[in-house]
């Protein structure tokens, strides 16, 4: 499993809080800076703090439209990716 896709997670939320403004894109950038923070750790995440992230992309993904929707989308489904390796649950 790489971390690698937490960090492209994060790279496209990136993208996402550019393309947004306001509350929406302060969410979005912190979710950024949340999964960078785990990608940079040599600990894996569990399912339930990753769990959480993806329902938090969720309701992002419901509060935006056209690019940065695009961008919150293809984020979480690279945390879903990521999380499908994880083991446990």
């Amino acid at each position: 499993m790489s971390h690698e896709l937490l960090e492209a997670a994060s790279q496209r939320l990136r993208d996402a809080s550019e393309a947004a403004d306001g509350d929406v894109q302060r969410r979005i950038y912190e979710q950024s800076d949340a999964l960078a923070t785990l990608a940079a750790r040599d600990r894996k995440p569990d399912h339930g703090r990753l769990a959480r992230h993806m329902n938090a992309l969720a309701e992002l993904a419901e509060a935006t439209d056209g690019t940065a929707h695009e961008a919150v989308v293809d984020a979480r489904a690279k945390v879903s990716e990521f999380r499908e390796g994880v083991e446990g649950v």
